[in-house]
């Protein structure tokens, strides 16, 4: 069998330094939040390029608390596409705003940036772009119009650790970037995580008492915060996979270049621009008989999944 992804392979490549990491949590017995979760905050805003980054509980979470950060709230509409994983648009509910949809480009799969311009309206507050699978949105052109309506562009940057648009890594080219840790990203921890990367300090503030019960210091709570804490073993073992993502990255975009060459013929692909640089969290065909050819791999051991099967304006 051919699984759709091997985490214990990933494991056991690393194990003795994993292993390390976790013991050295345990030892300082300061769990929740902590110097490992600093350290790896601060290397991590280092990657993405930019001045802050702050550790959450999971991408979802990261999601949550940008909104709020941002100061959308009820009444508030956020622009975002149909085509995401379902956080993407339950994060924008629970902060109280409205989603408001725009369909793909179905080449690149990410949100068509011309069509942004017509769903702005008075109430409207900010734009969710996602970089599906790996492939950063338009940005540019969707900075563009958020600038013009005086709109906060917040990045869904989920599936897309050390992705770049046009030479810039994505999480630092909106006003905030969200990205999530879940064990089978390209960046994964060993449970759940997340964080939000911004270069604006005042919200950056924000995130981070709105993380832990809105305090700065303990038991002054000046906002109304959430428990979307960052545990210290996540930090460090999200630390040791730092080392390793550049090349874990590499491999995926070159095993990307191989299945482009053998299938691109045979399947519809996801297009990928010359100046954006795809990470290849999902390597997406597309095709008519999609159900018989995913039976078809069933049968001869590999493993494949569906992403998405039904979009998000027909779940919320």
């Amino acid at each position: 069998m051919i699984p759709f992804g091997d985490l214990r392979a990933q494991y056991l490549s690393i194990k003795p330094e994993i292993d390390a990491a976790v013991l050295r949590v345990l030892d300082s017995a300061q769990f929740v939040l902590g110097p490992e979760v600093k350290a790896f905050e601060e290397r991590f805003a280092d990657y993405c390029r930019c001045g802050h980054a702050i550790g959450v509980n999971s991408g979802t979470s990261a999601l949550h608390l940008a909104l709020l950060a941002c100061g959308i709230g009820p009444g508030d509409e956020v622009i975002t596409t149909p085509f995401t994983f379902i956080a993407t648009v339950s994060a924008i509910v629970y902060a109280g705003a409205k989603p408001v949809f725009v369909d793909i480009d179905p080449a690149t799969l990410n949100i068509d940036a011309e069509k942004i311009a017509a769903a702005v309206t008075p109430r409207c507050k900010a734009i969710i772009p996602v970089h599906l699978y790996g492939e950063p949105a338009d940005m540019d052109p969707i900075i563009a119009v958020a600038r013009r309506h005086g709109l906060v562009v917040i990045e869904d940057a989920a599936q897309a650790h050390g992705a770049e648009y046009r030479g810039r890594r994505v999480g630092a080219i909106g006003d905030v970037g969200c990205f999530s840790f879940y064990p089978g990203k390209n960046l994964g921890a060993y449970g759940e995580g997340g964080a939000i990367t911004t270069n604006a300090p005042d919200i950056a503030r924000r995130a981070r008492m709105l993380r832990d019960w809105g305090a700065e210091r303990k038991y002054e709570h000046e906002l109304k915060g959430f428990n979307y804490r960052l545990e210290a073993i996540q930090g460090a073992i999200l630390r040791v996979k730092m080392d390793h993502i550049d090349r874990w990255t590499e491999a995926r975009r070159a095993l990307a270049a191989r299945y482009q060459g053998q299938l691109g013929r045979l399947f519809a692909t996801q297009t990928v621009p010359d100046d954006v640089r795809h990470v290849f969290h999902i390597f997406a065909i597309r095709h008519r008989r999609r159900d018989a050819i995913q039976s078809f791999l069933q049968e001869r051991g590999i493993g494949s999944g569906i992403h998405y099967p039904v979009p998000a304006h027909l779940q919320i």
